[in-house]
């Protein structure tokens, strides 16, 4: 059986990086787009390699899909340019790509650890999406130690302005000698939501590491470092986030 190396339309377009396929649709469907001179309105229209596609004049090329773990470490903000000059992660990734990547979601500037990044839209938005259910896990270090009774609260769920978020789960650390240190295991995507959660409990969070994020961990990584995914990674992402 001859093997089909056609590809839709609309994933050519979102893998040359200019929007997401549902997006492409409606490029396509309001005439943005040429295949090899022509205005094509078709959706579901199908391309074979040599075809040549442009949209708004410009040549489109799909860009490799890259996937780079990072482990973030503290003062290094999120985000792919930062007006106040602060250094951003994208420094620590420069030489990893030719592509353009951008991170997955968000850790602050103080919250150390894994961070994902991407040119893939598709698995980004599927990744932040909490009904996927990607869990992350943190480490917790606090100032004061955590009752057994704000631990069941976290599980319960805790109120943050208008939504109520639940861990997934919360133990401990170590021994559980000093309660100040525990790991949470959580699927919300919100900004900041762990410090949040401890902040509304009346604790300081004093340490934030995340250990995993939808299933990847910081084995072999050293702190400031960065790694590509291989092909089981990417495919168990793929897989995972449907």
């Amino acid at each position: 059986m001859k093997k089909d190396d056609t590809i839709r339309l609309n994933k050519y377009i979102a893998n040359a990086g200019v929007c997401s396929r549902r997006q492409a649709d409606i490029l396509i469907s309001t005439g943005a787009i040429k295949v090899n001179g022509k205005v094509v309105t078709e959706l579901g229209t199908k391309i074979k390699p040599g075809d040549v596609v442009h949209y708004d004049g410009e040549l489109l090329k799909p860009e490799k899909n890259v996937y780079i773990l990072l482990n973030k470490p503290k003062d290094y903000i999120t985000t792919t340019d930062d007006p106040r000059a602060r250094k951003t992660v994208m420094q620590l990734v420069k030489n990893a790509s030719s592509e353009r990547v951008y991170p997955v979601g968000r850790l602050d500037r103080n919250t150390t650890g894994l961070l994902l990044l991407t040119n893939d839209g598709e698995m980004a938005k599927k990744l932040m999406h909490p009904k996927h259910g990607n869990k992350k896990i943190y480490h917790v270090v606090l100032d004061k130690g955590v009752t057994k009774d704000d631990m069941n609260k976290i599980v319960k769920g805790v109120k943050l302005e208008n939504t109520t978020v639940a861990a997934d789960n919360i133990a401990y650390a170590g021994n559980g000698q000093t309660k100040k240190e525990v790991g949470i295991e959580i699927h919300s995507g919100q900004n900041r939501v762990v410090r949040r959660i401890f902040e509304k409990l009346g604790y300081k969070v004093i340490k934030l590491d995340r250990e995993m994020f939808a299933g990847l961990t910081k084995k072999n990584l050293p702190r400031g470092k960065y790694r590509l995914l291989t092909k089981n990674e990417i495919n168990f992402l793929k897989m995972s986030s449907g």
